[in-house]
């Protein structure tokens, strides 16, 4: 039996690294003709504050496509450049702030009620106790805005980044707890992104058995090379079934580069996922 077909998994395709041959505004229905009903983005705008014209054509393209936007990430910098974030940055504290209204304006919208905020890297110059703790502020305050209807806010491990602090599922989850312990917000959650927990070297059943109670979402390549399920060494149908089992009933978000002509072949009978 193809474990990625287990009936208790739901997938939603990643249209930020998913179906680039196409305009970012065009990729939602991409996914839904691929015979998906769920979808997720990066920040899909070149600022902090797009306009309102902007936000409603993205909007729009989701809405169209008849497909849910199951998450979306809070403003990250220049990712092309190498910014995984821009969270704990002091000097874009305010930036940070403003993205929030659009974030979490967008998600009230659509309905998404996870949102991702990349820690960001550490910084030439800065005391890294500086940074965690604007980045506590900041964890809080959008933690606070997506509680108004519902929302969690996403902490997650990253790789392939060296200035980028949170590499464990162990230190998201000490981040998550901070923010609990010193600014009373509860709704923060673990990204268990499966690709960067085992590139950082993380014994990642280990972590998803320690940590799955705080797991929000769920994010799947293989490894070496962050292509389909099948195309590299990771065991990700095992240790999906296993979060299955343990009571995630979250979306599995499809966050792999396409390296074959069919990138969704390895999903067979799972192709069609089933919106919460």
């Amino acid at each position: 039996m193809n474990p990625f077909a287990d009936s208790r998994l739901q997938y939603t395709v990643n249209c930020s690294i998913l179906f680039t041959d196409v305009p970012l505004l065009d990729r939602p229905q991409r996914a839904r003709d691929a015979g998906f009903d769920a979808v997720e983005f990066w920040w899909p705008f070149s600022n902090p504050v797009p306009s309102d014209a902007d936000v409603d054509a993205f909007v729009s393209s989701v809405r169209d496509a008849g497909v849910q936007l199951t998450g979306l990430n809070f403003a990250a910098g220049d990712m092309p450049a190498g910014d995984r974030g821009i969270l704990s940055d002091p000097a874009q504290r305010q930036a940070f702030r403003d993205n929030i209204d659009v974030t979490v304006g967008i998600g009230e919208q659509l309905g998404t009620r996870a949102s991702n905020a990349l820690y960001g890297n550490r910084v030439d110059g800065v005391d890294p106790l500086d940074q965690d703790e604007v980045a506590i502020e900041n964890l809080a305050a959008a933690g606070r805005a997506a509680a108004k209807f519902g929302g969690v806010v996403l902490v997650e491990p990253v790789s392939g980044a060296p200035a980028y602090p949170l590499k464990s599922a162990a230190g998201a989850v000490a981040t998550i707890r901070r923010v609990a312990r010193e600014q009373d917000v509860y709704n923060l959650r673990l990204l268990a992104d499966l690709y960067h927990l085992a590139v950082n070297g993380e014994d990642v059943p280990a972590a998803l058995e320690a940590h799955h109670a705080l797991i929000g979402h769920v994010q799947i390549a293989d490894s070496p090379g962050r292509g389909e399920p099948g195309t590299g060494s990771l065991d990700l149908g095992g240790q999906l079934t296993g979060l299955a089992a343990r009571g995630y009933d979250g979306y599995v978000g499809l966050e792999y580069k396409a390296t074959q002509q069919d990138a969704f072949a390895w999903l067979d009978s799972a192709r069609v996922t089933t919106t919460k």
